[in-house]
């Protein structure tokens, strides 16, 4: 009898984690979506000058320009300003992971609404468990980015105070020292961009509490519009005709 019941619980909940074949198709494409676009944007498809390779040739006359400066004031604010930046999403992402965790404890009360919507099917109280620490574990993945960007934009006003003077800049320094310091800011707005990215597929996570299909047509949407603003955005040709004039 003991045996049976410990079979019963053991069989309940392996179906209470089970994941339909069409949410399990979902996920994959969604996992690989998002992969895949990071794959193709920050490595294959570099040659095509996306907007984050043409913001590096502004970073490194940014620092051309600095080292001409004797005043640093202003390249110190704008640093400043990518520290808050940075420190308002992961703060902002704090939030987020919070809410994702409570709403594990109210699932009934989400099933319920989500039942109430057009074209909802609210899923099994394990699938949606499964459905929220995924959701949490895109925000987790959000915030150690932003903190990661928040410690390199504070460690660039350390290389901003440690620049040496105009004239103590000779032709090396003039033309090495920029492009450090450039390379280590794109680093840090790197990360920052991952975080950001993370943003958009965790908003397009949400649609799979209402239906897989939902999830998979959402993917494609953010894949489309993260696409468009990184190699085909009126911004993008405005950033690459203002630099011919640099």
């Amino acid at each position: 009898m003991i045996g049976e019941t410990a079979g019963a619980a053991a069989e309940s909940d392996m179906q209470a984690f089970h994941i339909p074949v069409f949410d399990a198709v979902a996920l994959v494409v969604y996992l690989a979506g998002w992969f895949g676009y990071s794959l193709y944007a920050d490595r294959l498809a570099l040659a095509r000058r996306p907007v984050a390779v043409v913001m590096n040739d502004y970073r490194l006359r940014w620092m051309e320009r600095m080292l001409e400066r004797e005043n640093r004031m202003p390249d110190v604010n704008i640093t400043v300003s990518f520290v808050r930046a940075g420190q308002m999403f992961a703060s902002t992402t704090i939030l987020l992971m919070a809410g994702s965790l409570a709403m594990l404890g109210q699932i009934d009360s989400v099933r319920e609404i989500i039942a109430g919507l057009p074209f909802g099917r609210p899923a099994a109280r394990g699938l949606m468990e499964i459905q929220l620490i995924i959701l949490t574990a895109v925000f987790v993945f959000a915030f150690f980015k932003f903190l990661w960007a928040v410690r390199l934009f504070n460690n660039m006003l350390v290389l901003l105070g440690a620049a040496p003077q105009p004239g103590d800049c000779d032709d090396d320094i003039k033309r090495q020292y920029p492009q450090h310091m450039a390379r280590f800011l794109q680093r840090a707005q790197h990360n920052l961009n991952l975080g950001t990215r993370a943003y958009a597929f965790g908003l397009g996570f949400l649609p799979w509490f209402l239906h897989p299909a939902f999830l998979i047509a959402s993917t494609v949407i953010v894949i489309a519009m993260l696409h468009r603003r990184d190699f085909r955005s009126l911004s993008l040709k405005a950033l690459e005709d203002l630099r011919e004039h640099h």
